[in-house]
């Protein structure tokens, strides 16, 4: 199974790749996680659907056939961090791979929010998308170590 990391920006502070690149390496090689950055569609006075149009475009492009597609969404459900390892074991005994969505400034397409498999959220507060990047790995590296008794998790 692949855990690919869609997220809308090309680029990241230097911290925040330093973080991703830490986190991405302790993965298991059973569980592989992958980043497809994608570009972010340029503002100037393009209305909102055609923004929104373009970067979906973008997404569908880089997510494999049959992959099961999880929002992030600030209206999405709210998990702990147990609850996420739950549902990682659920994909990973799917067997598909699993594209978790992060998009631009402006959101996701409201469109692709309601066809997505399903819409979770990383938190009430409004995050920078690096920082977002970075909290989606870190926490899936935290539920994989639950799921794998792994000491990096306490209780």
């Amino acid at each position: 199974m692949k855990l690919l990391i869609v997220a809308v920006g090309q680029r990241v502070p230097d911290w925040a790749q330093t973080a991703w690149d830490d986190y991405a390496k302790r993965f298991p090689p059973e569980l592989k996680v992958e980043l497809k950055a994608v570009k972010t569609e340029p503002r100037g006075s393009k209305t909102l659907e055609t923004l929104y149009a373009a970067e979906r475009a973008r997404i569908e492009a880089v997510i494999p056939r049959g992959a099961r597609v999880v929002a992030l969404d600030e209206r999405g459900t709210s998990l702990t961090t147990v609850a996420l390892a739950a549902k990682l074991k659920a994909w990973q005994l799917g067997a598909d791979d699993v594209a978790l969505v992060i998009g631009g400034p402006d959101g996701l397409d409201p469109s692709f929010r309601q066809v997505a498999h399903e819409r979770i959220r990383l938190s009430d507060l409004t995050l920078p998308h690096a920082m977002a990047r970075v909290l989606l790995i870190e926490q899936l590296y935290r539920a994989w170590s639950i799921n794998a008794s792994h000491p990096y998790h306490r209780e």
